[in-house]
């Protein structure tokens, strides 16, 4: 994979080629991309920490130390790059069921106040993910079929179907542990 003259253009490049790096950036874009759409297997955010990747490698470039390969090296950064995202995700997610579980709360406290009934059934139902609570609430709520779902949300029929099977399934196994408890 390595070329003779890369170390050259490592040189040129530290030294403010633009091209000597357009150059390296060419030689490994596609070896870059295939490894990280191994990683992650999307495409799109591939293509994404492929760019991310070449920016750290462009403005990080004098602190490589020309011990080993170039590519170990930039690997090694993307490497480092997905995990963050990978841990930036999770930190979303997190954050996000916080609130949602919050604004759940709030909710159920504000319809006891107005003497409103709040089922827990409700508040088990906030808690499903949106792409399975969306169907649910589509169908069972408002009425409308699996096909109509399918053309509003822009997805197959038995995607819809499933979704809907595995929220209501979902839901079941909650009740009857608590039940159960």
């Amino acid at each position: 994979m390595e070329n003779a003259d890369d170390r050259d253009l490592i040189i040129k490049a530290i030294a403010g080629s633009d091209d000597a790096f357009t150059e390296l950036f060419q030689r490994y874009y596609s070896f870059l991309y295939k490894y990280l759409l191994k990683l992650t297997l999307n495409e799109e955010t591939s293509r994404d920490l492929a760019q991310e990747t070449m920016i750290k490698c462009y403005s990080n470039l004098s602190s490589f130390k020309g011990t080993g390969k170039f590519s170990t090296w930039m690997i090694s950064i993307a490497s480092r790059l997905y995990i963050d995202s990978i841990r930036k995700k999770q930190r979303e997610e997190k954050r996000i069921s916080k609130i949602i579980h919050h604004m759940s709360r709030q909710l159920s406290w504000k319809a006891q106040n107005k003497g409103l009934e709040w089922s827990d059934s409700f508040t088990d139902f906030n808690q499903l993910e949106a792409d399975i609570r969306i169907p649910i609430l589509l169908r069972h709520y408002y009425g409308y079929t699996y096909e109509e779902i399918s053309v509003m949300l822009g997805i197959k029929t038995g995607t819809v179907k499933s979704r809907v099977h595995t929220g209501i399934n979902r839901l079941k196994k909650e009740w009857n542990d608590d039940d159960q408890s």
